[in-house]
């Protein structure tokens, strides 16, 4: 076998392994794995606590996004909506929401200090290709925070689709607003309002938006 041909050749096997080792990877285990990075990582790093916007936005973006599917996460919060926007509103509205669900993170992840994440068992039947995996995040002092995750199985694996915060799923917080927006304003004008928040985010310390 010539040299191009066998580096083509262990190329194409190590994509398949690794795509393979994606979709087989459970979506408890994917959850508890990214978890663990993250806060991981805020404890270890000085710099996160005390607030730097880069390096905990870089975190989100490196560790958290590439697991989250953000288009439907949009699709789902702009419901009926979506059909009607075209291909190019659907990926400015993705893009701008996506920004924003950066911003959240960001913001959440900046208030870590001691907490640790307890998962429940996960309930699923055999072959779910969409399911739900519990959590709650035992803080110093008060009640421990409900933190749920809905997945979907896809062509490149497990992927969070919505988030369900203190009994409120985070798509569904959206859906209202983006409903009310889009029929003032029509779809640009929810893009406009997003952009606008997202602007405004950047300009301020980092904190979970409301």
């Amino acid at each position: 076998m010539k040299p191009v041909i066998q580096l083509i050749a262990a190329a194409t096997a190590t994509i398949a392994f690794a795509t393979s080792a994606i979709a087989a990877e459970a979506p408890d285990a994917l959850v508890k794995r990214i978890s663990a990075d993250v806060i991981d990582t805020v404890k270890a790093d000085k710099d996160i606590q005390a607030g730097n916007r880069n390096k905990i936005m870089d975190l989100v973006n490196s560790k958290i996004l590439p697991h989250v599917d953000a288009e439907k996460m949009t699709q789902q919060a702009a419901g009926r909506f979506w059909r009607q926007a075209t291909p190019e509103q659907q990926k400015a509205l993705t893009k701008e929401f996506t920004t924003l669900l950066v911003y959240t993170y960001s913001g959440a992840l900046s208030t870590i200090k001691n907490e640790t994440v307890e998962f429940k068992p996960m309930r699923a039947e055999a072959g779910a290709t969409d399911v739900e995996v519990r959590s709650q995040v035992n803080v110093t002092r008060g009640e421990p925070i409900t933190l749920n995750y809905r997945l979907a199985n896809g062509p490149q694996g497990w992927k969070i689709y919505d988030i369900n915060v203190l009994g409120a799923w985070l798509v569904e917080t959206y859906k209202g607003t983006f409903a009310s927006q889009i029929s003032k304003n029509g779809v640009d004008g929810l893009i406009k309002s997003l952009a606008e928040r997202n602007q405004q985010l950047a300009s301020k310390p980092l904190k979970a938006p409301k």
